[in-house]
């Protein structure tokens, strides 16, 4: 849950000059509806936080072959998932879009083609954490994909050309997990050994800012293969480590794991 140093410091940020970036776990999706620690901490985020003039997020639920970003005036609610009950398929989420925002971020990725999107929406890892944070649906919101087929540096570089939306009033939100092997969910909720290492073990470089070794976290061998199966979790959380400045810090919450395999570990950054 968030803990009270980190409301504390929220509470006095001063009016954007320039947004908080956001690494948040999004979990399970039920996490919408539950009435739990992790929804809680999105809802007590959402009170300490200027309200943006427009939220960018990046999920690990929109994976391309490209990469686009939504231009349509009212995005969708998606509900891409299975085997929930009718509570979470009632969920809707109507904030608008942006189309002369999705046209800036074009302009501005001069060294990587985005192309505009008129056809996804909001997935639920976007509307999931954004609800809570802003139920009124009163922020315009564009989801940024992922392009899977390129390599982890790509999606780096991305983000630095996008950083300066940050200074516009832009709040972004990578949605993801620092941890997720679905394969390996224990009901019980024991965490594994390999689950709190490779949790652990990327919070302190994290901590410390040694981007480079976050980028090369393969060649942790079969910790990271453990960690990430597949890469969809893990890529959100490079567009909020290329969007970070110099003068920023990682602060941590919800440094907890559901179902024993997924790291719920989100990261606020902020100018102090």
């Amino acid at each position: 849950m968030m803990n009270q140093d980190l409301k504390n410091w929220m509470k006095q940020l001063p009016a954007f000059e320039r947004m908080p970036l956001l690494f948040i776990g999004h979990g399970n999706p039920m996490n919408a509806v539950l009435d739990n620690e992790y929804r809680r901490s999105w809802q007590e985020l959402g009170k300490c936080l200027v309200t943006p003039q427009a939220i960018l997020c990046i999920s690990a639920h929109w994976l391309t072959r490209g990469t686009a970003v939504t231009a349509m005036p009212n995005p969708k609610t998606i509900h891409d998932f299975g085997g929930f009950p009718k509570e979470l398929f009632d969920q809707q989420y109507p904030a608008s879009g942006n189309p002369d925002l999705a046209n800036k971020i074009q302009q501005m990725s001069k060294s990587h083609q985005v192309s505009v999107d008129f056809d996804w929406g909001l997935d639920h890892g976007a509307w999931l954490v954004l609800k809570p944070m802003f139920p009124l649906a009163n922020v315009p919101v564009l989801q940024l994909s992922l392009d899977y087929y390129q390599p982890i540096q790509y999606h780096y570089e991305l983000a630095k050309e996008l950083r300066q939306l940050r200074e516009k009033g832009v709040l972004v939100v990578g949605s993801g997990n620092l941890v997720h092997n679905l394969g390996q969910m224990s009901v019980a909720g024991k965490v594994y050994d390999w689950a709190l290492e490779f949790d652990q073990q990327l919070a302190e470089i994290i901590r410390k800012g040694n981007d480079n070794e976050v980028l090369n976290f393969q060649k942790w061998g079969e910790l990271s293969s453990l960690a990430h199966p597949t890469f969809d979790h893990l890529l959100p959380l490079f567009y909020v480590l290329g969007m970070k400045y110099a003068d920023e810090q990682a602060l941590f919450f919800n440094e907890t794991f559901d179902l024993g395999s997924v790291s719920m570990r989100s990261i606020v950054y902020a100018k102090e």
